[in-house]
């Protein structure tokens, strides 16, 4: 079977149906080829399930919060900004909010209405999509004419805009087959490797608090070498049974450059809002209150009702010392234990855990005006299949539909 149309789209995520919509602005009739069932099945999962569409920032704040190969974005995020990201959605029914940190939410916070507002507006512009799995470019004389699927049939376009993910997530399909196209097409592929993923840590606590979740915290990452802090914020994090996880440490995860060696490790400000002082203060007032109790009976109101019994083994501090009797030296060193509670970072867990793949098509061998290969003509490239990765915040979908946006763009 064989088959004619303007622009061919291999993979219907993020990156891939704002390409499609944008050829068929142009007025390219488009076809996508999807390996599942359903469309942007990664964008359901995201923010956990409420799809962190965008950063609310200008396209400079964006590049600086990318820090793999930021300045090839500028001329995509430049073209379409996150402005115009929220504007397209708005624009096209679903309504947005910005929360903490500038990250925008669909209102109704489901992740499905943004896919399915992406659906709209593909089934609006004709657009068709082919359930396949693209496993080989259709190359002739350095151009691209096509691709072949799995099932044996060949589509043929003027344009091949490969937008088919990294490896991250495998689950909803993101299982490197545009790393295979591209090396089909000559690429390099820098190694995928994980970025935003869960951190391990062999630290005895992490797995005795293991559900745990911690909100309002400041987590501080240093070299373990030279103390130097590469990484400090606030925000949530989750104890896990290999470690630690939640926005925060996925965050941190970006900024620690070989988890495996034990080079670095976390501290997290359990009462951020209070200095030592105020702290000290709190706790004095705390053991007023509870003058003739046990010290593990005194710490209710100040922390979870899981962290207590392992704050009272750090401390040194026995249980059953009664408050009356507890020395300023002690509660010093209770201060310090819930202002740096700090574990160690042993490795990450594996790409197929994390959020983004850091890796992909080799940015000096794509334009970055257009996002076309320097190496065969009218093959495209979008999204995470390239290597560009950024932190969390909706920075990453925000590089999907920049650089889908220019890939789709017929000039």
């Amino acid at each position: 079977m064989s088959e004619k149309t303007s622009v061919l789209v291999v993979g219907a995520g993020a990156a891939g149906m704002m390409a499609a919509v944008a050829a068929a602005d142009s007025g390219a009739d488009v076809t996508l080829i999807e390996k599942n069932s359903k469309v942007g099945r990664k964008m359901m999962i995201t923010g956990k399930g409420r799809c962190n569409i965008t950063n609310n920032c200008t396209p400079d704040v964006l590049i600086a919060n990318t820090p793999t190969n930021g300045r090839f974005l500028y001329s995509a995020v430049n073209r379409f900004t996150p402005n115009d990201t929220i504007d397209f959605f708005e624009k096209n029914g679903l309504k947005t909010k910005t929360e903490r940190g500038r990250r925008v939410f669909p209102v109704s916070d489901k992740a499905a209405d943004v896919v399915d507002t992406l659906l709209e507006c593909l089934n609006k512009r004709r657009c068709r999509i082919i359930q396949g799995t693209a496993n080989a470019l259709i190359i002739n004389d350095g151009e691209a004419l096509g691709v072949k699927t799995e099932d044996g049939q060949s589509f043929y376009a003027d344009r091949i805009i490969v937008t088919c993910g990294g490896k991250s997530y495998p689950r909803t399909g993101s299982t490197g087959d545009g790393y295979k196209l591209a090396r089909q097409a000559g690429h390099t592929v820098i190694p995928p490797k994980p970025s935003l993923v869960p951190i391990v840590s062999h630290t005895e606590f992490c797995a005795r608090l293991q559900g745990l979740s911690l909100k309002n915290v400041t987590v501080d990452v240093r070299s373990v070498k030279n103390g130097k802090c590469v990484f400090s914020d606030m925000g949530e994090m989750l104890f896990t049974h290999f470690g630690a996880s939640g926005p925060l440490i996925l965050s941190a995860s970006a900024h620690i450059k070989n988890a495996a060696a034990g080079e670095y490790r976390i501290s997290v400000d359990l009462k951020p809002a209070l200095s030592e002082e105020q702290l000290d203060a709190r706790i004095q007032r705390d053991f007023g209150a509870n003058i003739n109790k046990n010290f593990i009976n005194s710490l209710g109101e100040l922390l979870p009702h899981k962290l207590i019994p392992v704050i009272v083994e750090l401390s040194g501090i026995a249980a059953e010392e009664k408050c009356n009797s507890i020395t300023k030296k002690q509660r010093t060193g209770l201060v310090r234990l819930l202002k740096h509670l700090t574990f160690s970072v042993d490795g990450f867990r594996p790409i197929e855990e994390a959020i983004i793949t850091s890796g992909g098509v080799k940015v000096s061998e794509i334009n970055p005006a257009t996002m076309e290969s320097k190496l065969v003509k009218k093959l495209f490239f979008a999204g995470e299949v390239i290597d560009v990765d950024a932190y969390t915040g909706g920075y990453n979908l925000q590089i999907a539909f920049s650089t889908g946006r220019l890939a789709g763009t017929m000039n």
